[in-house]
């Protein structure tokens, strides 16, 4: 009974205090305060993600659709509330939608920018803004909702919706170039890493794992390639898909054969295929991902399409099906399945873009490095990590942050809202808010585009890293 109320007791503290939050498990591993906040961030952004994904569904506005005298009353006659003002459809669009997605996703942008204002050149956890950092969740969680529901105050007008879609499409740009640099960066990491364990010892064991991945990759990507030859176009429709496929699948080996050339190099001794793999793959994933973002099916099958293709004996090809309906075509399993990966992806991104490493890479600066930097997600050896644990019942929290932060809580706040905005606009497949096509969800030209000019924003950023040594041989980019 004592270990029930303790562990309650550290709820309350963690929800209005500045304790920072656990599990009521004593048997779960121990975990860093810098670590647990991170996570908990997550939690929060990931609740309002579902309830906008909610939102998108028909059956909500089905069910407000089916209120008496909430949209129109049951005899079709227009409904009006009690003051007289004339309740119109209007009303389920502002509630149900992209309307509301907008407006949920602005009420966590906004508290996360006010987040990043507040938390500026915060350096360790004795700063009085850590705790606010750490601790205090059910007031953060209370605010969001206070901000999205003034949010769904604002007026339906299409100043709102398109001022907001603005910030929200360069906001989400600035995400993907962000995230596409600390790519790059990882796959140059890597291979640099195993290169150089090559070189100290086990050189045979460390050559053989290099070669496998890269072999592993190219042959992923090659397979991804001939797939989508084959299901995403037609002999003589689908231009833009064979231009698609075509063009990324030459690029990609463009710089496959400048990461070896001997100039290349001579300037960075590391360079190789490894790199150049990864980003192939991630190209050839981008391409398919803005293929099957486009409208209709005529070049862009289902993935029950592909895997059951329509009888030959109705002489009606794969990429050749009657176009879905709105109504068919909002959060399918393919769709949900997608999503959920998306999420997992966009907030594991957000996370970790934010430690010292990453963020002293994107800065260029050396201020955050000699900060406490964590490694793991986990601390295995609790004792040993600086600062005190957290008393109480269940989980330990270790208070690594003592001597410095574990990775920039200003820029953290800025990673997630642009991660809100990232979000808001690839739910509503970056939709126009003048488009009178409601609910398809990952389908539209702007989504194609978004994603395609990703893949090539991609190329070029990598060709640079590889061509700048030689170029401006005079800088240091060690």
């Amino acid at each position: 009974m004592g270990a029930v109320l303790g562990c309650l007791a550290a709820q309350v503290a963690c929800c209005f205090g500045s304790a920072a939050c656990s599990m009521c498990c004593a048997c779960c591993p121990s975990c860093k305060n810098s670590t647990a906040s991170r996570i908990g961030y997550a939690v929060l952004l990931l609740l309002g993600v579902i309830v906008a994904c909610i939102m998108l569904t028909p059956v909500v506005r089905d069910l407000l659709m089916s209120i008496p005298y909430f949209c129109t009353a049951p005899d079709n006659e227009l409904a009006w509330l009690h003051d007289g003002s004339l309740v119109s459809e209007a009303t389920c669009n502002l509630l149900a939608g992209y309307s509301a997605v907008y407006r949920i996703c602005f009420g966590y942008a906004c508290f996360f920018f006010l987040m990043m204002i507040i938390m500026i050149y915060v350096k360790s956890s004795k700063d009085p803004r850590a705790g606010i950092q750490n601790g205090f969740w059910g007031f953060k969680f209370l605010i969001i909702v206070a901000i999205i529901v003034a949010a769904f105050f604002i007026p339906n007008s299409a100043a709102f919706e398109e001022a907001w879609m603005i910030i929200g499409l360069i906001g989400a740009f600035i995400f993907i170039i962000i995230q596409l640099v600390l790519l790059i960066d990882f796959a140059h990491t890597w291979n640099e890493s195993w290169v150089e364990k090559m070189e100290d010892g086990n050189s045979k064991g460390w050559y053989f794992a290099l070669l496998f991945f890269t072999i592993l990759m190219y042959l992923v990507s090659i397979t991804g390639v001939v797939l989508l030859y084959v299901y995403y176009t037609q002999p003589h429709e689908c231009g833009l898909n064979k231009f698609f496929i075509s063009f990324n699948m030459i690029a990609c080996i463009i710089i496959s054969v400048v990461s070896i050339l001997p100039k290349i190099q001579e300037a960075q001794p590391r360079s190789g295929l490894l790199q150049a793999s990864v980003i192939t793959m991630y190209v050839i994933y981008l391409t398919w991902s803005a293929m099957s973002s486009q409208p209709g099916r005529e070049c862009n099958p289902s993935l029950t399409q592909i895997i059951h293709p329509t009888n030959p004996g109705n002489a009606t090809l794969i990429g050749t099906t009657p176009a879905p309906t709105v109504q068919s075509s909002a959060m399918d399993a393919e769709s949900i399945l997608g999503l959920a990966l998306f999420i997992l992806c966009v907030l594991y991104a957000s996370i970790r873009t934010a430690n010292t490493n990453n963020m002293s890479k994107l800065t260029g600066s050396n201020e955050f490095s000699s900060f406490t930097s964590e490694k793991v997600l986990i601390d295995e050896k609790p004792k040993e990590a600086s600062g005190d644990e957290e008393e109480g019942y269940g989980q330990k929290v270790v208070d690594n942050e003592e001597d410095g932060v574990a990775y920039s809580y200003s820029f953290f706040h800025f990673m997630f809202f642009l991660a809100a905005l990232y979000i808001m606009m690839t739910l509503t497949s970056w939709y126009n808010p003048k488009a009178d096509q409601v609910y398809h969800y990952n389908a539209s030209w702007p989504a194609v585009w978004v994603k395609i000019s990703s893949s090539w924003l991609c190329i070029v950023l990598y060709t640079w890293t590889l061509i700048a040594p030689v170029v401006l041989s005079n800088r240091d980019f060690s």
